[in-house]
C-alpha cells in the first residue's frame, strides 16, 4: 500500500501558477495555504491587492475579494467587521502596501483591526515594469532609477516591519524570507503565529516576506536568492519585531 508523504494543500486551487520563473510568490502561496489548512475547516476570506499578487484569487481555495490599489486593509476591515468569525487576510506587494496603501495599512494597525497582512517585499514594482519601489535598496537599479537609488534624491528605503512594531495595537510583526529551506520553515511558523493571533482576537498582525523578482532584477533565480541573502537581509534584518503574546508567556 502506497503511503502519501506529500500532497498539494487543499487551500490551493488546481489553477497553474502564472508567476515568472524564480518568483517567490508560489512558495509564499504554498506556505499560506498550508498554514490556513492546518487550522482546520473555517470560513476564510482573502483580499488580493493590485500588482503581481492581483491574481491570488485564482490560486487560493477560499473566498477572495479584489481591492483597489492600496486599499486591501480597508476592504479587509469591512469584511472582518461584517464577518468576525472568518479568518481574514490580505496579500499585498511593496508597491501596493508601502506606497499607495501605506495610510490604509497603518490606520488598520493603529485601530487594532483583527486581520492578518501578508506583505511581499521584493524591492521593486514587479507587474508594471520594474520601477523603483519604496523598498528599493540604495544603489539598486530599476527602470526609474537607472543609475541606482540615490539617498539624496529618493530618500531611504522604508522598513515596514520596524515601523509597524511601534504601533501599540499591532499584536504581531515579523520579517521572514524564503531564500533557503531554513528560512522557509521559519516563515511558515511566523504565518501560523500571525493567524493564531487573529483567531485569538489579539489584534493586527503582519508578516513581511523578503522575496525575489529575477526578471525585473535581471538575474537568474539562483542569483536572485543569493542577492536576497547578501543584500536585502543586511538592510532588512529577519526576525520577530513584536510579539504581544510574549507578555503572557
Amino acid at each position: 500500500m502506497n503511503k502519501i508523504v506529500y500532497r498539494k494543500s487543499a487551500m490551493l486551487t488546481d489553477a497553474p501558477l502564472t508567476y515568472c520563473p524564480g518568483c517567490a510568490h508560489g512558495i509564499i502561496h504554498k506556505l499560506t495555504a498550508e498554514a490556513l489548512e492546518e487550522f482546520g475547516p473555517r470560513p476564510t476570506i482573502g483580499v488580493a491587492s493590485v500588482g503581481c499578487s492581483v491574481f491570488a484569487y485564482n490560486f487560493f481555495n477560499c473566498d477572495m475579494q479584489q481591492a483597489a490599489h492600496g486599499r486591501a486593509c480597508a476592504v479587509a476591515t469591512g469584511i472582518k467587521r461584517a464577518r468576525p468569525e472568518a479568518l481574514v487576510f490580505t496579500y499585498q506587494g511593496d508597491g501596493d502596501l508601502a506606497s499607495i496603501g501605506i495610510a490604509e495599512t497603518i490606520h488598520a494597525a493603529n485601530r487594532g483591526e483583527n486581520i492578518t497582512v501578508i506583505f511581499i517585499n521584493n524591492a521593486i514594482y514587479g507587474m508594471t515594469g520594474g520601477q523603483m519601489a519604496p523598498t528599493t535598496l540604495i544603489g539598486q537599479k530599476t527602470t526609474t532609477s537607472p543609475f541606482g537609488r540615490n539617498e539624496a534624491e529618493h530618500g531611504m528605503p522604508i522598513r515596514i516591519a520596524e515601523i509597524f512594531a511601534q504601533i501599540p495595537k499591532a499584536a504581531y510583526v515579523a520579517r521572514v524570507s524564503v531564500h533557503n529551506p531554513q528560512a522557509v520553515r521559519k516563515a511558515k511558523a511566523a504565518l501560523k503565529r500571525a493567524f493564531t493571533y487573529q483567531i485569538e482576537k489579539r489584534g493586527f498582525s503582519i508578516v513581511e516576506f523578503l522575496s525575489s523578482c529575477p526578471v525585473n532584477w535581471g538575474m537568474t533565480p539562483r542569483e536572485a536568492l543569493k542577492w536576497i541573502e547578501e543584500n536585502m537581509t543586511a538592510y532588512y534584518p529577519l526576525g520577530v519585531y513584536k510579539d504581544a503574546g510574549e507578555v503572557d508567556e
